[in-house]
This record gives C-alpha cells, sequence and structure tokens, in this order.
C-alpha cells in the first residue's frame, strides 16, 4: 500500500463511523403467537427509535412504554404528502393507551431523546 492512500483510507474509516454513530434504530413489529410484540432498546442521546407496522382500520391495539429518561414520542402515519400523529408526548418517561386504526395504513411509534444521556426503553403492543 502506497503511503499516499493512507489519508483516503483514513477519510473513509471516518466517514464510516460518523454513519453508524448517526445511524437510528427502525424495528418492524412482528407480533408473536399470542398477538403480542415487546422491545426493549438503548436510544442514545440525540437519536431516536422507531417502531413500525402496516395496521388496520377499526383495529383498537393496546400498547405501553416506560423510560428512565424523559423523550419525545409520537405515533405517526403518512397520508399522501401528510403526516397524521393519533399520539403525541413532549417529554414522557412513560405512557399507555388504545390506538385506534382510522384508515388502512404504516403506522410507527417513535421516540426521540434530546437529552444528554442515553435513554432504556421498554415497549409493548397487544393486537
Amino acid at each position: 500500500m502506497k503511503i499516499t492512500m493512507i489519508p483516503t483510507l483514513l477519510a473513509g474509516a471516518a466517514m464510516l463511523m460518523i454513519a453508524v454513530q448517526a445511524r437510528a434504530e427502525l424495528v418492524e413489529i412482528r407480533f408473536n403467537e399470542q398477538g403480542r410484540f415487546e422491545h426493549s432498546a438503548t436510544v442514545a442521546a440525540g437519536k431516536f427509535v422507531e417502531i413500525c407496522s402496516k395496521l388496520t382500520k377499526g383495529q383498537a391495539l393496546p400498547w405501553t412504554f416506560k423510560s428512565d429518561q424523559p423523550m419525545q414520542f409520537n405515533i405517526h402515519y403518512h397520508e399522501d404528502k401528510k403526516v397524521e400523529f393519533p399520539a403525541k408526548l413532549q417529554s414522557a418517561t412513560s405512557a399507555e393507551a388504545r390506538l385506534e386504526v382510522p384508515i388502512d395504513q404504516h403506522y410507527c411509534w417513535m421516540w426521540a431523546n434530546k437529552g444528554s444521556t442515553d435513554a432504556q426503553l421498554t415497549f409493548s403492543v397487544q393486537k
């Protein structure tokens, strides 16, 4: 390897490290045989986690979450170019409710950690 390639390799490695650090966690819901889904995650400071599933109009899904740090939370779906929010909280460490699905669509539960320390999150939903 020529010495002149080292700066290029170092730059490439730095870009890869930045991309890995900037990665958010995206999780697809896979219900178990009992119709339940559970997930635990560490949400790094400044990052987010999004947990999504295709749902059908008329479904009613009880859900709950807990976190050891306050986070922004929402449930959202896209209708054409508009984003709809069936639930939205600015600074929450826990919540539970029932999502009444208004239309057939892909729905996402999303947490954003705007704090300076990592947050431990647990989430469950039942179909």
